[in-house]
């Protein structure tokens, strides 16, 4: 991996690969062993990428686990925290994105003043001691003050990246409750076989659900961790008492992380009905050689080695999206790309869960990986491909700190290929018949150049979370700006001929667009 050095700080930080390591995250991005020979369909030529689309997920993972992504490292100060932030959202928006999906819970531990868990260390070094500011109300307001929506990323159930339970902070839950822990790997972990430990995961996760007007409840892939070989899980105690009913202590596993998934789906829609719930899983479910429902492929199953069964959380409508990480090339043997995507696709047909693919863009100019992750095309042959299949609704970059370096320009050709012009989120099914925002008040003139200035503002105490801005010529119509909520937005488009007219739409925190309010440039 090459350094991430890159930030503002002058310390050179470890390597990326050391931090995704010590976070765990390697297990899930390299468990199917992406060094074996790629097969010729990798070098295929790239399908045209159909027409844009008014609405579709864009986004990035913000990783704060082991300072990954943010802050670039513990111990600085708020404005320099802050700032950092900013600079994250500014690129995304510059990048044309319109999310970020922000890890705010990364090991039992909190961006935010909980209260249930304590401060997270990776913002001060220390964990317990308060920043001297919310991390995650300035997170929600910056973001939102950008047009980005805010996903809050929680990871269940790691504790820690150690295995020394007395160092963690004092008063820790962890501490409290010994008998809900475990130790495996060389890591602490809440046992998800305890119902009182599951309960008070929920719960802790549920606190900054009730309290910050976030856009989404985000996990990742880790429920059970990714096997140790050599290493037994060490549940036999709570099977013993929890597992009346289950020969299967696999069965028992999946049960637990089922039960987890369906109760915390319900409880945000309970109470934040807005926001979407969602799970970014390993990219595998099963193989088909073990199911004939799995994919052609010869990886890590997450139904066995996670005891996470994803197809089942989809079919079942617990989830509002779905985003497998489908960290492989096009042509990759074992897990190839392009048969992986349409195993996804049909997977969610029919249901109401929307699909959104993460993204490997830290593989793209790595050196360690192999050659189709040297060409900067590699990326946008993946969204040419997914466009294709109509039932991916977007796309998650992992993640910021590569997003950001751009070693070898696939970024920035993910942009020039398929992300000209703005886009929308999607709109949930389950929101999509709830009542629309009204629309807003627009105005629009020329400038002494001959540009168009529009002018929109929203109507009385309404406050929408966007603008769409679509300008209609003889060709058509198409969205050419998605402007931040406020009680004045403007936007100066080149300048056009006498006959185009605009139209401008209010946008709600959930997606629903109103009724459009058309405006016409005056003539020249």
């Amino acid at each position: 991996m090459t350094d991430t050095a890159h930030h503002s700080s002058a310390v050179r930080r470890p390597t990326r690969r050391v931090l995704l390591r010590a976070a765990g995250l390697m297990a899930g991005l390299a468990a199917t062993g992406t060094s074996l020979p790629v097969a010729a369909a990798a070098t295929a030529a790239e399908p045209a990428a159909p027409a844009h689309r008014d609405r579709e997920l864009r986004g990035e993972w913000i990783a704060t686990v082991a300072n990954i992504d943010w802050p670039s490292r513990t111990g600085l100060s708020p404005a320099v925290q802050q700032a950092e932030f900013i600079a994250r959202l500014d690129h995304a928006r510059a990048l044309g994105l319109n999310a970020v999906f922000a890890q705010v819970r990364p090991a039992a531990d909190a961006f935010w003043p909980s209260r249930y868990e304590p401060w997270s260390q990776y913002l001060t070094g220390t964990q317990g001691q308060d920043p001297g500011y919310d991390p995650l109300d300035f997170m929600v307001d910056a973001a939102h003050e950008r047009g980005l929506a805010l996903h809050a990323w929680f990871n269940p159930y790691r504790i820690s990246l150690q295995s020394d339970l007395t160092r963690l902070a004092p008063g820790h839950p962890a501490r409290l409750h010994p008998q809900w822990v475990v130790s495996y790997g060389g890591q602490l972990y809440y046992n998800p076989g305890i119902p009182a430990a599951r309960a008070f995961v929920e719960n802790a996760i549920m606190d900054a659900v009730e309290r910050y007007e976030i856009d989404g409840v985000h996990f990742d892939d880790y429920f059970y961790p990714y096997p140790v070989s050599g290493q037994d899980f060490p549940d036999d105690d709570a099977f013993a008492a929890y597992g009346t009913g289950f020969s299967d202590r696999a069965a028992w596993r999946r049960h637990n992380v089922d039960l987890l998934v369906r109760e915390m789906g319900a409880r945000v829609r309970a109470v934040r009905p807005q926001a979407a719930f969602g799970i970014s899983p390993f990219g595998i479910w099963r193989n088909a050689a073990n199911d004939p429902r799995g994919s052609a492929t010869a990886g890590t199953q997450s139904y066995d080695a996670l005891n996470a069964d994803t197809l089942g959380w989809v079919r079942n409508g617990w989830l509002d999206y779905i985003a497998p990480q489908l960290y492989w090339s096009i042509g990759l043997q074992v897990a190839d790309y392009a048969v992986l995507a349409p195993w996804w696709a049909q997977a969610v047909r029919g249901t109401d869960v929307q699909l959104w693919i993460g993204q490997a863009v830290y593989k793209a100019g790595d050196p360690d990986q192999p050659a189709p992750w040297q060409d900067p095309a590699e990326l946008s042959r993946h969204l040419a491909l997914d466009k294709g299949l109509p039932e991916i609704d977007g796309e998650i970059l992992f993640s910021a700190v590569d997003v950001g370096a751009d070693r070898i320009g696939a970024v920035e050709r993910l942009r020039a290929d398929h992300w000209q012009r703005p886009a929308l989120p999607p709109l949930l099914p389950r929101l999509a018949h709830g009542p629309a925002p009204l629309p807003p008040l627009a105005s629009a003139s020329r400038t002494a150049e001959g540009r168009i200035r529009i002018e929109v503002r929203s109507r009385g105490n309404h406050a929408p979370a966007l603008y769409a801005l679509r300008e209609h010529t003889a060709d058509g119509e198409g969205l050419v700006a998605v402007l931040p909520a406020a009680r004045h937005a403007e936007w100066t488009a080149p300048g056009a001929p006498d006959e185009a007219t605009y139209s401008v739409t209010s946008v709600d925190r959930a997606g629903r667009e109103s009724a459009p309010l058309t405006v016409r440039p005056p003539r020249r």
